[in-house]
């Protein structure tokens, strides 16, 4: 193992310093400069015509944060903390949001990929050490210019660089098919769930029916007293407590929640990004469980397919109804104020039991594929993780 000899601030172009940048980047400027903001990078460079761009007026007393191609941005609070990328040649000259810090590596001193490949493996462990109380992380900047990177020769350390870009590459080629295969998904959803395409053999017309008249609404007591306390996540579905909040939040009387068994669904009346109107979720990961009785519960009929409602309540299909009955007021708190009754009233329009479920088994193939390639996808990530161990440790030594 290669030993730990240089400190961040060691390999910095002479005169710099890690810093962060603009304060109060005021309204935008079509003629101003290019301010790099996290999301700009947190999942690779984004278009330039996405990024935001500031007054010169603005920029004036942050040139000190100016970039420069081949400096390393670190996001350093917020959402994204811990991402981090190089500056491409197009954005040199632009400056930084205060989330964001600048390291100006020497390239005669390091490789400013191979110092962002030794960041990312170990920026975890920053972030725990200087985690500011409990509201949210923050990288301290002391602490990362004391950082230490290991002496590895220039060459050995482009050698290394190239490795994982090419695997970052390929790893971005990837999501990026992933991506399109969920955009396909979504559209095809659309089509098929409102009959705007009608597969081969199904001519019936659909019909308007209640959600009251298709379901039963679940209000069982846990009187057996199961401790599977679950909480619905928008973009994870039914998850156990202690796993979303790292700590179980529930009651310690739990006989006053609703028992719910595996094929029930649950409405959420949280809203969150990307479900604007609460979310739908379904029990599949559990045989039983117990959830808050903030949560509106219910069990299908035999005249409704459960996975096509499942693929109609994920497609947003609901959404525009439940903006008619949900009142505003209650978004104050947190929840959409939506009654019992009101809810059950929601309308869909639905085709015949044969033509429900011929629709499932078609956007149920494409999720199987869907979660093939994110199995993939993982496994990459995986491999990639495991190389950098190897080689940014001098475990595995390049030729």
């Amino acid at each position: 193992m290669r030993t730990l000899d240089n400190k961040i601030s060691d390999l910095l172009n002479q005169g710099k310093r890690i810093t962060y940048g603009v304060v109060q980047p005021g309204e935008y400027s079509n003629d101003g400069i290019f301010m790099i903001r996290s999301q700009n990078y947190s999942k690779g460079w984004c278009d330039l015509d996405e990024i935001f761009k500031i007054s010169k007026s603005v920029d004036k007393p942050y040139e000190r944060s100016r970039v420069r191609e081949g400096d390393l941005l670190i996001t350093v609070v917020g959402g994204n903390i811990g991402t981090m990328d190089v500056v491409p040649k197009c954005l040199d000259g632009a400056n930084i949001s205060r989330s964001v810090s600048r390291i100006s590596i020497d390239p005669s001193r390091a490789n400013p990929q191979f110092v962002k490949y030794f960041l990312e493996k170990n920026i975890k462990k920053l972030i725990l050490i200087n985690q500011v109380g409990g509201a949210q992380p923050v990288l301290n900047l002391k602490d990362l210019s004391n950082f230490r990177i290991p002496d590895f020769p220039l060459d050995e350390q482009q050698k290394i660089a190239s490795i994982l870009s090419d695997w970052d590459k390929a790893i971005k080629s990837y999501q990026n098919l992933l991506d399109k295969l969920k955009l396909r998904k979504r559209g095809l959803s659309q089509q098929l769930l409102t009959g705007n395409i009608r597969l081969t053999g199904f001519s019936k017309e659909w019909k308007e029916i209640t959600l009251g008249e298709i379901t039963d609404r679940i209000t069982n007591k846990n009187e057996e007293l199961n401790d599977t306390v679950v909480t619905i996540s928008a973009q994870r579905g039914f998850v156990k407590q202690e796993d979303f909040f790292n700590k179980r939040v529930a009651s310690s009387t739990l006989s006053g929640y609703f028992l719910i068994k595996k094929g029930d669904f649950a409405y959420n009346k949280s809203y969150s990004s990307g479900y604007p109107m609460g979310a739908f979720k379904r029990l599949d990961d559990f045989d039983k469980a117990v959830v808050t009785t903030l949560y509106i519960c219910f069990s299908v009929k035999e005249n409704i397919d459960s996975d096509f409602l499942l693929n109609y309540f994920e497609a947003g299909l609901m959404v525009k109804n439940l903006m008619r009955i949900a009142q505003e007021g209650g978004r104050a708190h947190g929840l959409l104020n939506i009654g019992l009754k009101d809810f059950f009233d929601l309308k869909l329009t639905i085709p015949t039991i044969e033509e429900q479920k011929a629709i499932a088994n078609v956007l149920n193939e494409v999720d199987k594929e869907i979660e093939y390639q994110e199995a993939y996808l993982k496994h990459l990530q995986l491999q990639k993780k495991g190389l950098m161990q190897q080689l940014l440790t001098g475990k595995i030594r390049v030729n």
